[in-house]
């Protein structure tokens, strides 16, 4: 039980910093890009506290 938690923690935080480095490879000017990493982080934190079950 523990260690599909832990897998499922660990692959959630893969997909965050991927996403996030597509993200900087993405054309946009700063501002745009600033506001899409701050969108991923903060799913990325939802998504992680649901696998702790705060949620």
């Amino acid at each position: 039980m523990a260690s599909s938690a832990l897998i499922g923690i660990l692959i959630t935080f893969l997909v965050i910093i991927l996403v996030l480095y597509l993200v900087q490879r993405l054309p946009l000017d700063a501002r745009m890009r600033q506001i899409a990493q701050i969108i991923v982080i903060i799913i990325g934190i939802v998504s992680l506290l649901k696998y702790l079950a705060v949620f």
